[in-house]
């Protein structure tokens, strides 16, 4: 990916949070998938270099994570849970079937968004969706928020979206009782 691009958010806080994106599995075969659905990005690690280089701009820290296996993102999310302030997560292949990582999550007690590279609502054909049609996330009844459908700046925007809402004082009703 050889496209750069610069862009200023106004942050109204300047705490340097610490935010995990964890990446899941087939997400290490990016370079290989679909380029109707995931674009020209080359690799995994080329979409965390992207990500981490952005948060570096918003004047956050990216943990990056990624595995095949569930068991090992469940490991990451219980020994992280004491540093990070919030999470973004493609659950890719355990999209319908990652209840255990989904729980895990919701226990840390920290925001959540889920990220697709994909529309997962689209219908087979329609745009930006898969290729088989919709699917039903089991991570998205519990997820703060979402954002998908546009590729690699699906994690911009859940990445933008959390530093402002971290940022905010009243997020999630935090001083509103």
């Amino acid at each position: 990916m050889s496209k750069e691009f610069t862009a200023q958010i106004r942050r109204h806080g300047d705490r340097r949070h610490r935010i995990a994106v964890i990446d899941g599995p087939n997400m290490s075969n990016l370079g290989a998938r679909s380029k109707k659905v995931y674009g020209g990005i080359g690799s995994l690690d080329e979409l965390k270099a992207f990500v981490a280089g952005f948060g570096k701009d918003l004047g956050v820290d990216v943990e990056n994570f990624s595995s095949n296996h569930q068991g090992n993102i469940l490991e990451f999310i219980h020994e992280s849970a004491v540093r990070v302030d919030a999470y973004i997560i493609n659950p890719a292949g355990l999209t319908t079937v990652g209840e255990a990582v989904r729980h895990a999550l919701e226990d840390t007690g920290r925001p959540v968004i889920e990220v697709h590279f994909a529309n997962i609502t689209a219908g087979a054909g329609g745009a930006r969706g898969l290729g088989g049609g919709s699917i039903r996330s089991s991570f998205t009844h519990t997820a703060t928020g979402m954002a998908m459908g546009m590729r690699q700046y699906s994690y911009i925007a859940a990445l933008t979206a959390m530093v402002l809402a971290l940022d905010d004082e009243d997020f999630l009703g935090a001083n509103l009782g």
